[in-house]
């Protein structure tokens, strides 16, 4: 019952009978109505016999034969004035009286409903209404509702063995039509997304749609594109990843050649020849950039994902801490500003929320800003993080290529890396960091994150 040609054949078989039984009890109903009809047409052809008789007598024997003919207890007609009546000799009384000029739909199918819950009932009922073939001539007949109760359940019976075979005729088609149609494509789309799951690198994995125009072949086109389109992204990971592996071992010796360089440059700062120690301010600069670089492409080509060791901490705290890390990087000539009130807390990885917000506060600092403004509030069930800072702001390039490594630095030699990793990190955390605005009065960069995790 978990498969879906299960449920599909299930389903089937339930509606067509639901179908099946909303034609059965009109049937039953219009059967009755049928049947009593049937009922008083008998009995007029039996009036009109005695009518023909001489003065409308009838012989004892030729009544009992004529009730016996129709199987009634008793025949009653009027036409105008006139009454013919023909009855057993000690009629029964008469348990229930049905008019078959005001019985109405609902009164039908009730009526046929509850002749059918009593089979071998003793009742005595009788029918009245118009004679079938002559309106003018009104009728009444008295029988056994046994009659009418074997009748009903004869043709109940007919009907309920031809709804089932019709039912499962029909449920059979339907479900042979589903299962063509719907359930064997959609099982082979399944077992094609398994069998990719397990090899996504392997060409004959990939789904070969069937150039259907309904939405299964739509599935089927989507599907396929979708696993190409992943298949060619694994590839280009795999080939980073290689990548970012060599770039690592090459960043990792060069920053010893580096390091190497700069105690060498320690000794040319002493130098008595006044032209080396003109160039040496610019040979520590050049190689403290190339540092720099260094750190920032070994910090993006490693692991995408960090685990976060969430915690809760005073947002107010750690930008104090920034505020000291951005003054003794800078030697005092751009400050921290807090606007953050005293006590708002959050909880999330309180090393990767600094290094976010120092990875902000440096760039600011090396495109000219003198002043850094970081200003937090709880809004909405998130806590909102602005970082202002009165530099010149971003140029359009730079903005149009945000958060994109090595396309978005906003000054020469920049990598871009710096804000690329910010983001990673506060996604990381569930939240984000857009730019807010951009322009000659500064940037102002808002950072937005679950207030509890």
């Amino acid at each position: 019952m978990h498969s879906l040609s299960a449920r599909l054949l299930v389903l089937t078989i339930f509606f067509v009978m639901v179908a099946e039984v909303l034609i059965f009890v009109p049937s039953v109903a219009r059967f009755r109505a049928d049947w009593l009809t049937e009922k008083l047409e008998s009995a007029h052809l039996a009036i009109i016999a005695i009518d023909m008789s001489p003065e409308f007598m009838v012989s004892e024997k030729l009544s009992m034969q004529l009730l016996g003919a129709i199987d009634a207890r008793g025949i009653f007609a009027r036409r105008g004035g006139a009454k013919l009546m023909v009855v057993e000799d000690m009629p029964a009384p008469i348990d229930e009286t049905f008019d078959q000029e005001a019985e109405g739909a609902w009164d039908m199918i009730r009526e046929a409903l509850l002749a059918l819950g009593r089979p071998g009932s003793p009742r005595v009922v009788r029918v009245v209404g118009p004679a079938p073939k002559d309106a003018a001539v009104h009728m009444e007949v008295v029988f056994d509702e046994e009659q009418l109760s074997g009748a009903l359940i004869d043709f109940a019976g007919r009907i309920f063995l031809l709804s089932l075979v019709i039912s499962m005729m029909t449920a059979t088609l339907v479900f042979v039509s589903l299962q063509w149609l719907l359930v064997r494509p959609m099982r082979r789309i399944t077992e094609n997304m398994i069998g990719f799951r397990e090899d996504p690198e392997d060409e004959r994995k990939v789904m070969q749609p069937t150039h259907r125009q309904d939405e299964v072949g739509i599935a089927e086109e989507e599907l396929a594109g979708m696993q190409r389109a992943l298949r060619q992204a694994l590839r280009q990971q795999e080939h980073l990843a290689a990548l970012g592996t060599a770039v690592a071992k090459i960043n990792h010796d060069l920053r010893g050649i580096l390091s190497t360089a700069l105690v060498v440059s320690d000794r040319l700062e002493n130098s008595e020849d006044p032209d080396v120690r003109r160039i040496t301010p610019t040979l520590f600069s050049s190689i403290d950039r190339a540092v720099h670089l260094c750190g920032e492409i070994l910090d993006y080509a490693g692991p995408k994902r960090l685990e976060t060791a969430r915690g809760r901490f005073a947002l107010d705290d750690l930008v104090a801490d920034l505020a000291r890390e951005i003054d003794t990087l800078t030697d005092g000539k751009t400050c921290v500003q807090s606007g953050v009130e005293a006590g708002l807390a959050m909880t999330a990885d309180r090393e990767q929320i600094l290094r976010a917000l120092g990875n902000l506060a440096r760039n600011a600092a090396q495109n000219g800003a003198r002043t850094i403004s970081i200003n937090a509030r709880h809004w909405n069930g998130e806590i909102q993080i602005d970082v202002a800072d009165n530099g010149p702001g971003l140029p359009p390039k730079a903005v149009e290529n945000l958060f994109k490594p090595f396309s978005g630095s906003a000054r020469a030699g920049g990598t871009g890396l710096g804000l690329v990793i910010a983001r990673e990190l506060v996604n990381n955390h569930g939240g984000d960091l857009v730019l807010l605005e951009s322009g000659e009065s500064g940037a102002v960069f808002r950072m937005t994150l679950p207030a509890s995790q």
